[in-house]
């Protein structure tokens, strides 16, 4: 959260800005000053020293030799506690993998986030002739994604209403474009099941995505893509996504949901 945003009733100010400094720090991926923490989350620098220093103590940044914060150890133990909460990797995984070979692609697990998909598991085919830089911890929006499609799809009715609120309001003046491709995706998952993404995430990425439901009826996201020259259109829709519903039954059946 940064300094202009509203907060609510029971929201701990300060606790949500040193939130803020550790997005901003992971989202920036290199060390960052003081000046440059205040300047991005629009909190006044001397509010910001006393948080870094609050959050260095505590493991969650550390200070390195030119006075910049990066995250700190701390956040690996959140971190992997996070991912261990996750069962529903391990039971996916398999599937999961054999889907990356049959598909020769890389096939990405995730959970919202915000307006994003969260990535929890990635797993890449042994014949992969470029590895994707996509990893654990990365994410991809919502709106324009083939795993946020399909996502979004899946919804219940009242969730979806509430997620496409949220689209909207951070779209701007981009929201009608913005609808339409997820009126399209929706027609898209009605027809076959699964959504398409070619060029619209990434432009030099091609990728299809599907939803995936775990024991707990939560919902998770699957992406299954690459470049754009080795997995064209054809290629995707007509081979890789018949393959995508034979993975999510398999999943789902051994999840007890079929």
């Amino acid at each position: 959260m940064l300094a202009g945003d509203s907060t609510t009733r029971d929201e701990v100010s300060a606790l949500g800005r040193g939130l803020a400094l550790l997005r901003v720090l992971a989202d920036a991926g290199v060390p960052l000053s003081n000046k440059e923490l205040a300047d991005r989350c629009g909190i006044p620098k001397a509010t910001v020293s006393r948080l870094t220093a609050t959050l260095q103590s505590a493991g969650f940044l550390r200070l390195s030799a030119d006075e910049r914060f990066a995250l700190g150890p701390a956040n690996l133990l959140l971190g992997s506690a996070f991912l261990r909460s996750y069962d529903f990797r391990q039971e996916a995984r398999l599937h999961l993998a054999e889907l990356a070979e049959a598909a020769g692609a890389n096939v990405h697990l995730g959970v919202r986030e915000g307006l994003d998909i969260l990535l929890i598991d990635t797993l890449r085919p042994r014949s992969a002739m470029i590895v994707s830089r996509m990893d654990v911890g990365a994410r991809m929006a919502i709106a324009t994604s083939a795993v946020g499609r399909a996502y979004y799809a899946s919804l219940p009715p009242d969730r979806q209403a509430a997620l496409q609120e949220d689209i909207r309001a951070a779209s701007g003046e981009q929201w009608s474009q913005v609808q339409a491709r997820l009126e399209a995706a929706l027609q898209e998952h009605a027809l076959h099941g699964f959504c398409s993404s070619f060029g619209e995430w990434h432009p030099e990425i091609h990728a299809v995505g599907f939803s995936l439901r775990g024991a707990r009826g939560e919902l998770y996201g699957v992406s299954v893509g690459g470049p754009a020259y080795l997995l064209t259109r054809e290629l995707l829709m007509g081979h890789v996504g018949p393959r995508l519903l034979q993975t999510r039954r398999a999943i789902e059946g051994e999840a007890g949901l079929a």
